[in-house]
């Protein structure tokens, strides 16, 4: 990795983002992405800031200790001072393991604390799983889930650390459910609803099969995958205000599993019966081989076959620091209205 390269597309990505950075600024958030290299010049390399940490992900070949040097000085000299660096990899693990090439810096493995909107979220480089524990591309998302929640409802599905739930508590939700099966994704949840002053009574967490729980909401059977039975946590039937669906791109719990390439419609259907009139499902697809003009027909034909048309479909995409080459982002977010 040439360094002085390195410095010259991390400016660039820095002066692109220039107006984006300010508007944050304004309304409390210094979360951001940095450069996203897939659309930026170099393939495989993020560099995103959570408050003071300085989060550098690989997702083809890991850097090598020299080049993550070169990365943290580039880093360094372009940001102001007092920021904490640590760097991941995410994909195959080379020949040499990763983890004897880089040994986690005390920055990797202390807990910060980042905004967005002036909501408190908690982070740490390197944990139990692979992901940051606040997705920052579904920022246009919270921020649609926030305006919407005023006095409604909330059921966040695929809930991970609850970002989005605390986000419509911090809105205005009357209650807000957080349905997730990692038990220690949702313990962060909790402590992020404890950081923002949510009150217990009016934040819940799941730890269950979301598709479990969201059919059982909607008045429809459970079934068990490949005929296996489990006992699960019962709930009865109810509506929500506001549906948050964000699956992963394979969805797969101990009673079913679900492509969203290819069966979408399985998580979307109980989301819409879970809704009450007039409310909306706000639904995500990271798929990059769906098209937008695709998944909004499969939606709007899932809703006609379960007998709850749409009035009305609003495409979000993500901020500018998540820019796309061809325009066309891998992440879709979709505003359902009945």
């Amino acid at each position: 990795m040439n360094a002085g390269d390195l410095g010259r597309l991390l400016s660039r990505a820095l002066e692109n983002r220039a107006p984006l950075l300010e508007k944050l600024r304004a309304e409390g958030t210094d979360c951001y992405r940095l450069f996203h290299g897939i659309a930026e010049g170099l393939t495989g390399l993020t560099v995103d800031r959570y408050g003071p940490l300085l989060l550098a992900q690989t997702f083809r070949d890991p850097l090598s200790p020299s080049d993550t040097a070169a990365l943290e000085e580039a880093l360094r000299a372009l940001l102001p001072g007092g920021l904490h660096f640590a760097y991941n990899h995410r994909g195959k693990r080379a020949s040499e393991p990763f983890d004897e090439w880089h040994r986690p810096a005390p920055a990797a493995l202390a807990e910060f604390t980042c905004s967005e909107g002036g909501i408190k979220y908690l982070v740490r480089a390197r944990h139990r799983g692979i992901d940051p524990w606040l997705f920052l591309d579904l920022r246009p998302g919270r921020r649609l889930l926030r305006a919407a929640a005023e006095g409604r409802a909330v059921l966040n599905l695929f809930a991970y650390t609850c970002g989005a739930g605390v986000c419509a508590a911090a809105g205005g939700a009357s209650e807000v459910w957080n349905v997730d099966f990692a038990g220690s994704s949702l313990e962060v949840g909790r402590r992020n609803a404890v950081l923002n002053g949510i009150p217990d009574e009016k934040f819940r967490t799941v730890q269950e099969d979301c598709l479990t729980v969201v059919r059982q909401l909607a008045g429809l059977d459970v079934k068990g995958r490949l005929g296996k039975k489990r006992r699960y946590e019962r709930v009865e039937p109810r509506r929500f205000g506001l549906v948050f669906l964000d699956p992963p791109a394979w969805a797969k719990g101990p009673l079913a599993a679900v492509d969203i390439v290819r069966d979408y419609p399985a998580l979307f259907k109980p989301a819409l019966l879970a809704l009450e009139p007039g409310g909306r499902v706000i639904a995500t697809n990271h798929a990059p081989g769906v098209s937008w003009e695709d998944w909004e027909a499969a939606l709007r034909r899932c809703a006609d076959k379960a007998g709850r048309p749409l009035k009305t479909v609003q495409r979000a995409d993500p901020d500018g620091d998540f820019p796309s080459f061809d325009g066309n982002p891998p992440l879709k977010i979709a505003v359902c209205g009945l």
